[in-house]
């Protein structure tokens, strides 16, 4: 027989049990909307849109509500004014009478659970915390908040229970929500105005990834309308990160959100050319956005001397004040180099035509030529299709692509040495190499380059005479604009343009409206503009990288977090003011003072590192011990095997997850190990594991203090460190 349950358990298993009916009845209903809407008959594209968007949203619905199964309850409040209390949890209940069931913790209300104290407890008698397995109530926890209630039958007077609980369990490789433990100080950050760049800044373990996702979920409950069509773009340091965090926010009942990386932020590229430190950094600086704009300029060729053409046995010249009349028109437009392609060519199209009526319509008797403003355009229009001629105005104002121009850039000294003069000689020979796959630094650049060239013309399907007309309208537009071609003034009954192309630009216009989701469409546009950006990790950013995030949030609505204390970097600012106050941007700082994760034995050793990287870094309060103090080994042969066997010993020893964090020479002579995670430390960059080994941590100090830092500060139980020789590095003497 089971043992007879707890009263309060009891109660709360009544209560939750009605939850989950209610939960079950609005996900059936959802699943029998979305099967109504796959057999909706429809008949034209515009009903076939509708219904996909409504299986879309019924899906979005159903996934939501299975996200929320697991722990769907987790608080309850009850308040010192009334009997009835309050139940909070990850998204909002209300029966069929629309009595609220279940309160959403990002609402105001729901503010009361993380807020409440018992110096402070703001009308609140008791806080519990209900902890649950599946669908059964496991344990409940209660905080007695005012004084004058507790009764003595176990409740606890400011109990952090629920909070030591949580960071105590075993980690399974994914992150887990912070929903029911949330801290006043991180709710504070969670809840603040959308507008603005907000950095959350904090030592290792404090909780900054947990807060900026948990504010994301806040900001699409809080701004639902605004950020729903325009998504969250939440920016992570690397591919094992993301797979880390890719449960949280589903797990909030949010999928409005695309995970990247900054090696993601260019579709259709997949950077995976190798490439060394020193020149990533130099394609990371603030002057590369001036390099690729120069670079763009250099294509935009006047030649010296005049240029023969030959059309219809007669010579043309392209002459070189013209073009260069031309190209400064086109820069004028304000338009990208591939959109003001366009009006360059028509210009010096419209300066042939000249000469050509100039040729065949002159007088024998030498009087004024016999040509009108009509001829000229049909000799424009005429000209226009040449392909020897077009050929030749395309090579002085070429459509490029971001890729033709980096590949031309990168494989010519002599385009290097023009358009990136601003660098040394020898920051000139890092970025030389030939043709060939692209890096994660090329892709910042790659999205500069973009920018500046704009579309590719787009083939519009016109028959030869709408490309006629349209020019000939140019053309005259071009006449009647510009003395400088010397068009004669008179009044012409000329077809315009609009009259006939309306139909081909409407018929261009004819997209496919089959429905997909905002992040669908965000990861498959570049120019796409989110309502927020979250950047984690945001020291290791550099220049050209914020550059590509900013353009796209125009609203500059962005959530920051990061320790400039962990840069990878070797050239990491010292401030955050030095990453943003150059770009003019208002920006405001959050600190994160507590460490949740990493144990005060861990931190003993870890501080001592801090100390040598920067002296005046806030040091975070642990809130926790772990009761295991970091150990060193040193073995001298036979290594890799050594780490096996204590990787193993670690697995069978501790409950949870084991890593292995080293150098990535050492790495690769790890790698077969599978009782851990064998990771770099860039790879271990933003993750946490119950146990961590960390392999030759003078080899990784060698190559950065900061480095070894972050080694060190993954560990939330237990740290082991092994070394080929005795280590010197800063705290190695506390081991």
């Amino acid at each position: 027989m089971s043992a007879p349950m707890i009263p309060a358990i009891e109660t709360e298993q009544t209560r939750l049990d009605r939850l989950y009916a209610r939960l079950d009845e609005i996900r059936d209903a959802a699943e029998a909307r979305l099967d109504e809407s796959r057999r909706k008959h429809v008949e034209n594209e515009q009903e076939l849109s509708q219904r996909d968007a409504e299986s879309h949203f019924h899906r979005r619905r159903i996934a939501q509500l299975d996200a929320v199964e697991e722990g769907l309850c987790f608080g309850r409040l009850d308040y010192l004014a009334s009997d009835r209390p309050m139940y909070l949890g990850r998204i909002g209940l209300h029966d069929e009478g629309g009595e609220q069931l279940l309160v959403d913790w990002r609402s105001e209300a729901g503010r009361r659970f993380y807020l409440a104290t018992a110096a402070s407890p703001a009308g609140v008698r008791r806080r519990r915390h209900l902890h649950t397995k599946g669908r059964r109530i496991a344990s409940l926890n209660d905080e007695v908040l005012d004084l004058d209630s507790a009764d003595g039958s176990g409740s606890t007077i400011g109990s952090e229970g629920a909070l030591m609980a949580a960071l105590d369990a075993a980690r399974t490789g994914r992150m887990r929500d912070i929903v029911a433990t949330i801290q006043a100080e991180q709710d504070r950050i969670i809840r603040a105005p959308l507008e603005g760049i907000m950095i959350v800044d904090g030592a290792p373990g404090t909780g900054k990834t947990a807060v900026a996702l948990h504010r994301a979920a806040y900001l699409l409950y809080e701004h639902r309308e605004q950020l729903q069509r325009r998504g969250v773009l939440i920016i992570g340091p690397g591919a094992q990160f993301l797979r880390y965090i890719s449960e949280v926010l589903p797990g909030l009942a949010e999928t409005d959100v695309l995970l990247r990386t900054p090696a993601q932020l260019f579709p259709g590229i997949v950077p995976e050319r190798p490439e060394s430190e020193a020149v990533a950094a130099v394609k990371g600086r603030a002057v590369m956005a001036g390099v690729i704009a120069s670079a763009v300029a250099d294509r935009q060729i006047v030649p010296r001397d005049p240029q023969p053409v030959h059309y219809e046995g007669h010579t043309l010249w392209l002459r070189p004040e013209k073009i260069t009349s031309a190209r400064d028109a086109a820069r004028e437009t304000g338009l990208a180099h591939n959109e003001a392609r366009e009006t360059f060519h028509k210009r010096v199209i419209a300066d042939l035509a000249m000469q050509y009526a100039d040729i065949i319509g002159e007088d024998p008797l030498g009087g004024e030529n016999l040509l009108g403003l009509e001829d000229r355009a049909t000799f424009a229009a005429e000209i226009a299709t040449d392909p020897v001629i077009r050929g030749e105005i395309e090579r002085l104002w070429p459509e490029l692509t971001p890729t033709e121009l980096l590949e031309d850039l990168f494989a010519s000294p002599a385009l290097l040495a023009s358009a990136a003069a601003v660098l040394g000689k020898e920051e000139r020979r890092l970025l030389r190499r030939e043709p060939g796959g692209w890096s994660e630094a090329d892709i910042a650049l790659l999205d500069e380059a973009a920018e500046h060239l704009g579309e590719a013309e787009r083939d519009r399907g016109a028959s030869l005479d709408e490309e006629q007309l349209a020019y000939a309208e140019d053309v005259l537009s071009i006449a009647s604009g510009s003395a400088s071609f010397d068009f004669e003034d008179e009044e012409s009954e000329i077809l315009q343009a609009t009259d006939v192309i309306d139909a081909a630009w409407l018929g261009e216009r004819q997209v496919d409206r089959r429905f997909v989701s905002v992040a669908e469409r965000a990861a498959a546009d570049r120019r796409w503009i989110f309502g927020h950006v979250i950047v984690d990790e945001a020291q290791e950013l550099s220049p050209m990288v914020w550059r590509a995030l900013l353009r796209r949030c125009v609203a500059r609505s962005f959530t920051v977090a990061g320790d400039l204390a962990q840069s990878g970097n070797a050239a990491a600012p010292h401030s955050w003011a030095e990453v943003f106050d150059a770009s003019e941007l208002s920006w405001r700082a959050e600190q994160l003072t507590v460490s949740y994760r990493t144990p005060a034995e861990v931190m003993a050793v870890a501080s001592r590192v801090l100390d040598a990287i920067d002296a005046e870094a806030p040091r975070p309060r642990p809130v926790r011990a772990s009761g295991s103090e970091p150990w060193l080994e040193i073995v001298q042969e036979r290594l890799p095997e050594r780490v096996a066997e204590l990787a193993a010993h670690e697995a069978r020893a501790g409950e949870g997850s084991v890593a292995i964090v080293t150098t990535p020479a050492m790495a690769a002579e790890l790698a077969w190990i599978d009782t851990a995670s064998v990771l770099t430390v860039r790879q271990a960059k933003g993750l946490e594991f119950d146990s961590v080994i960390v392999v030759d941590p003078d080899a990784i100090a060698e190559a950065s203090l900061r480095n070894l830092y972050v080694a060190l500060t993954r560990a939330t139980k237990r740290l082991g460190i092994v070394a080929p020789d005795k280590p010197v590095f800063p705290g190695a003497e506390v081991l």
